[in-house]
């Protein structure tokens, strides 16, 4: 069993390290929060270390952002968001320069615009588009506009080297020599701190435990939270080598990189029953990466109208992955008599496009009938599963890129609630409406078009 920090550092140690890292020079500190056990122990390292410092020595800036995905767990992103208004508040009162962001995608990039808008097809291992939307580029936005304002920026995580062994190699990689600070990944004017890469999993929550929330939060109910099957931390996201967080409680609710959401289950039979809808709606998006549904349910045609052959490799019908000739990994391989490896699915050459309109729609009105039965098992008219501003640009896209003029999301948002969202779709462009598409149907029937 690895040795515990505390027996080589003490705690005063380790806030005299942060204290003189931040003095060191005027750059800007990032600090990823997720809300999650190491995120919070180093938020807490980070404040506790500086309120011991003198307040006119307290100059630079201390910048705490969270990623919300809009699909994230509605119980993490609701504590995610207490949380930051905490800090928030109990920074001002105590003179600390910290502040908080809470990042979310553009409109135009989220988890449903994408998926139904553009039709997306549920995220794979070998097609994860989610993370690059959703998480990684609202924080390299944020960062770039820092590193532009200030020259440079310190990216600070709670990133420990006995998570893993590609972790630790991942962080030994980067590291400078002879300074505490690494290169960052991507950007030549950002360095990454990480004041907790030597801390075991007990010191995390030895610290947790045994010092109190400067915000004023209950470290113990987190605590409850790991408690429960399948719970792990969803870092900040700063790269595609992070793996999913799908089927723990800080991962998004509509993952579909794992083959199951235990964490939905998990919690439905627990009393939280309002999430066996999340569940129900979350499986449907599975269902379909199976290759039997993709005729149903996919586009022949890729967005681009082409129809895509890969005739060097082939791709398995069952988990998605690119097989070639020299490696047939699915089908397996024959060695010394046996058959060796693979799952056993079935090659197809054909790569399916998005999803066809018909699913887009069907989906769309389960979406937001799920959303009002969570509501009315919540007691809370505010929980939102999609926004309102989604379906806004869901309808836009339909019109530009499917012909819809009928505005079909807006009819099922009106089938489902009964209530009538104002049509933002049509404000900037000139194009038909409801009846112009019908007389067009109609003419072209007639004349066998």
């Amino acid at each position: 069993m690895a040795e515990s920090i505390f027996k080589k550092r003490s705690i005063g140690d380790v806030y005299e390290e942060i204290q003189k890292q931040y003095l060191n020079d005027n750059r800007p500190w990032i600090i990823g929060f997720s809300g999650g056990k190491d995120s919070t122990c180093l938020a807490q390292l980070v404040w506790n270390a500086l309120s011991k410092l003198d307040k006119e020595k307290l100059q630079k800036r201390v910048y705490i952002i969270s990623s919300d995905t809009l699909v994230e767990s509605p119980q993490i992103a609701q504590r995610i968001t207490n949380n930051l208004d905490n800090i928030e508040k109990a920074a001002k009162k105590a003179n600390l320069p910290i502040g908080t962001n809470l990042l979310r995608p553009p409109t135009e990039d989220t988890f449903w615009v994408r998926l139904l808008g553009r039709g997306y097809p549920a995220p794979t291992v070998m097609f994860r588009w989610c993370t690059d939307m959703l998480k990684i580029n609202n924080a390299d936005r944020f960062i770039k506009n820092k590193v532009s304002e200030y020259g440079e920026a310190i990216v600070l995580l709670g990133m420990r080297k006995s998570e893993s062994s590609s972790r630790n190699q991942t962080m030994n990689l980067y590291k400078i020599e002879n300074s505490l600070l690494s290169k960052h990944s991507k950007f030549a004017q950002t360095y990454v701190y990480t004041p907790l890469e030597d801390f075991q999993a007990e010191d995390v929550w030895n610290y947790l435990l045994q010092n109190k929330n400067p915000w004023g939060e209950e470290n113990r109910d987190l605590l409850a939270l790991y408690q429960d099957a399948n719970a792990s931390e969803c870092p900040l996201v700063v790269d595609t080598s992070t793996p999913s967080c799908g089927g723990g409680r800080f991962g998004c609710w509509t993952c579909t990189v794992v083959d199951k959401q235990n964490y939905l289950t998990n919690m439905a039979d627990k009393g939280e029953k309002w999430m066996e809808v999340l569940d129900v709606l979350r499986n449907k998006l599975k269902d379909t990466q199976n290759s039997n549904m993709w005729e149903e349910v996919r586009e022949e045609r890729r967005r681009r109208g082409n129809v895509q052959i890969k005739s060097d490799k082939s791709i398995c019908k069952k988990c998605g992955k690119l097989n070639d000739a020299e490696n047939v990994s699915c089908e397996g391989e024959k060695k010394d008599g046996k058959m060796t490896g693979g799952c056993g699915g079935e090659l197809t050459t054909w790569t399916p496009g998005p999803y066809t309109m018909k699913f887009r729609k069907n989906y769309l009105k389960e979406l937001l009938e799920g959303q009002k039965k969570v509501r009315e098992m919540k007691n809370d008219p505010s929980l939102d599963l999609i926004l309102e501003e989604e379906i806004h640009e869901i309808q836009r896209l339909w019109r530009v890129e499917q012909g819809d003029w009928k505005n079909s999301a807006y009819e099922i948002y009106f089938e489902v609630t009964g209530e009538k969202l104002k049509d933002t779709a049509n404000e900037d462009m000139v194009g038909f409406g409801a009846k112009e598409q019908e007389l067009l149907m109609q003419t072209c029937q007639e004349r066998s078009v």
